[in-house]
């Protein structure tokens, strides 16, 4: 699991891209206060959302991801409690591929 130093102020966290072939990486670990950018590179639209589907009630902060289309880019909000947050693509909950974890440590 690929582990990222604490992001600068600015921005510049983590980013898990979108390819066609799904989320990659599926799993990171970052230090609490991180904001990770989802990159959508697919050329359909994606929903990002906490688990579990359909409440996305675990991890409020990947929500603020919401609708990417093709290109685009959104953080979540700053990743705070020490947890680990599963996410998934709210269209496709169970595609395997478009499924992952954010541990915050």
């Amino acid at each position: 699991m690929p582990t990222y130093p604490t992001p600068p102020p600015t921005g510049g966290g983590p980013t898990l891209t979108i390819p066609a072939s799904g989320v990659s990486p599926q799993n990171i670990t970052v230090p609490p206060g991180t904001r990770v950018v989802f990159t959508n590179n697919d050329t359909q639209m994606h929903d990002m959302a906490s688990d579990p589907h359909p409440g996305h009630t675990d991890c409020p902060e990947i929500n603020q991801v919401g609708v990417l289309q093709p290109g685009q880019s959104r953080e979540t909000g700053n990743l705070n409690t020490v947890r680990t947050c599963g996410f998934h693509d709210h269209g496709q909950p169970t595609a395997n591929s478009l499924r992952g974890n954010v541990r915050i440590q």
